[in-house]
């Protein structure tokens, strides 16, 4: 019958006597039974009680220095630990947000400049042209959304964003070089044609692109993009006080996220739910492969197909199935909400924030917005830790109660005589609670309620 010592060598801190051994060693699970028996601290190696059954001398243990291939596999271990699902996905995205950087930049752009504009153009005191160079731009957007889905379906979403860039470019080139109100007026309209096709583009792309796991992570960067380009407009704005001609340099600085968003977009994949669509099923599986991982090629080619088969479905599908049961409630309650959050008065906030502070008396309104816009900022990073904290319902309720609230402070700081500098604290503080309260609970609320209860 062969030893103990042949079956497993002993180790040198490893006590058991010669008879231990033999009977251990007729057990069929007779290492399992020695490395139990294993004693801690270990023994110096070598020491004659291992060989002779006597008690051992307990010694303290010596520090085991560590090898350089420990401290490479640990840093490994660390290394794969770190979840980095979402990078190979995120310059992608990166490159994608910047038609979101363009948007808040192009809403903050006239905040600040707006009166030297008008100055220079020759409407200096006509509220009316005021704001209709403001608002074309919206109304640009408005063409732009509704005309985009024939864009994507047939160009894709990549090739889409890069020829949506050249309005962007000639409106904001044509602005900065603007010597007439219909020349603003025209680079507004482009830059609102371009936009209108972003807001309703880059969410879809984000989301067809964003592995399942980190998708609402990277989504995010749409909103986040929006808010930096609101404080990089304001920042610039500051300037516009003391040079009556600083407007034509932002409006400049306008084209280069543009032409950032040109030639990023070469480089960029294509949507995976659009390639599957047209039949191009290999490439959508590289893309899937280089941006998600090789792992999820075939369940995710299955999900692909089978929602693509899903929407042919409700292909027959009218606008008149919203206004009847069981969609008609949420179509009502989800409307409403739209129709009061742009009522809200936040439009105003945002264009003319500074105009309002000069009213109150407040020399540097460009940096008061500013404020506004950190604010802003603020409270779309807190929105993503509230929302799934409270109840939709009640965020709703109590935002736009806030947002009541802090317009009727504004309205009564203005028209009530009071100390001058209560008054400018306290119109500044109304404007940040405003837009704290419509950025961090009621758009998000509003949003996230609409596309929970249509998708039930």
């Amino acid at each position: 019958m062969p030893s103990a010592t042949a079956l497993c060598p002993p180790r040198p801190h490893l006590f058991l006597s010669p008879w231990t051994s033999r009977v251990l060693s007729l057990h069929p699970q007779s290492s399992q039974l020695k490395r139990a028996l294993t004693l801690s601290p270990p023994f110096r190696r070598g020491s004659s009680a291992v060989a002779t059954g006597k008690k051992p001398n307990l010694v303290s243990p010596e520090p085991v220095s560590q090898t350089p291939d420990d401290e490479t596999g640990a840093v490994r271990e660390r290394v794969e630990r770190l979840d980095l699902g979402w990078l190979p996905a995120f310059p992608h995205v990166f490159t994608a947000s910047m038609t979101n950087f363009l948007f808040g930049y192009h809403i903050g752009v006239m905040n600040g400049p707006i009166q030297a504009i008008a100055q220079e153009l020759g409407f200096d005191g006509n509220s009316f042209i005021e704001g209709l160079v403001v608002s074309i731009f919206i109304a640009g957007a408005f063409i732009g959304s509704i005309s985009s889905s024939a864009l994507i379906d047939k160009l894709g979403c990549r090739r889409t964003l890069q020829i949506d860039t050249i309005p962007l470019i000639l409106g904001a080139i044509l602005s900065a070089q603007a010597h007439s109100v219909d020349e603003m007026l025209l680079g507004r309209f482009l830059v609102g044609l371009g936009i209108g096709v972003n807001t309703v583009l880059v969410p879809i792309y984000i989301s067809e692109v964003s592995p399942t796991k980190y998708r609402g992570s990277l989504g995010t960067t749409s909103q986040i993009g929006t808010c930096l380009g609101i404080i990089a407009s304001l920042c610039l704005g500051i300037s516009s006080e003391g040079d009556p001609h600083w407007w034509r340099a932002m409006l400049y600085l306008a084209s280069v996220p543009a032409f950032i968003l040109l030639f990023g977009m070469r480089f960029a994949v294509e949507s995976p739910r659009w390639l599957c669509k047209v039949g191009r099923v290999a490439d959508a599986k590289k893309v899937i492969g280089s941006i998600w991982s090789d792992s999820d090629i075939e369940r995710s080619i299955e999900e692909i197909q089978a929602v693509i088969t899903n929407d042919s479905r409700d292909l027959g599908s009218s606008w008149v199935e919203l206004f009847v049961e069981p969609h008609k409630r949420v179509a009502f309650i989800g409307g409403s909400l739209f129709i009061l959050q742009q009522f809200s008065g936040i439009n105003g906030v945002l264009y003319f924030s500074s105009l309002t502070f000069h009213d109150v008396g407040i020399t540097n309104g460009a940096l008061g917005s500013l404020f506004v816009g950190i604010t802003n900022f603020a409270g779309a990073l807190c929105a993503l830790y509230l929302m799934d904290k409270q109840g939709r319902l009640r965020l709703l309720t109590g935002s736009y109660l806030g947002m009541a609230i802090s317009m009727l402070i504004i309205v009564c700081v203005i028209n009530s005589p009071i100390d001058e500098e209560l008054s400018h604290n306290l119109s500044i503080l109304g404007t940040i609670i405003c837009m704290q309260l419509y950025i961090h609970i009621c758009n998000r609320c509003w949003s996230s309620y609409w596309y929970n209860h249509t998708r039930a």
